[in-house]
């Protein structure tokens, strides 16, 4: 069974563009050290939930869209060993220090598969 990272964020839509950049870059440096996928997706049908919502998750404003992402690995292990060295990359080093959304506000965590079809 696969690793699954998941990442919900919200993005300032005036920097959606900037956002697409960033993750373009981070995808080449995450599948060249073995990610098996990595997908970032826009919210299109994300409403505000009285309770619980994608947008109250992340505290989005109404300037910001949310961006809910995953990276999927063949184990934990190479997880790791892959973010170990996307960590130290210099390619992306300079980029995550200065991101365009705020990282205070980001949701991420690392799942076991148990369902996969």
């Amino acid at each position: 069974m696969t690793y699954v990272d998941g990442f919900l964020l919200a993005v300032p839509k005036a920097k959606v563009d900037e956002y697409k950049s960033l993750a373009q870059k981070a995808s080449k440096v995450w599948m060249e050290y073995g990610a098996l996928s990595y997908v970032e997706t826009v919210a299109d049908d994300v409403p505000y939930g009285e309770l619980t919502s994608f947008p109250r998750a992340v505290h989005a404003k109404e300037d910001e869209i949310v961006v809910f992402s995953w990276i999927t690995y063949k184990s934990r292990e190479d997880r790791d060993r892959i973010m170990a060295k996307v960590m130290e990359d210099p390619r992306l080093k300079d980029e995550m220090e200065n991101t365009p959304f705020d990282g205070k506000r980001m949701i991420f965590g690392g799942f076991k598969a148990i369902v996969e079809a």
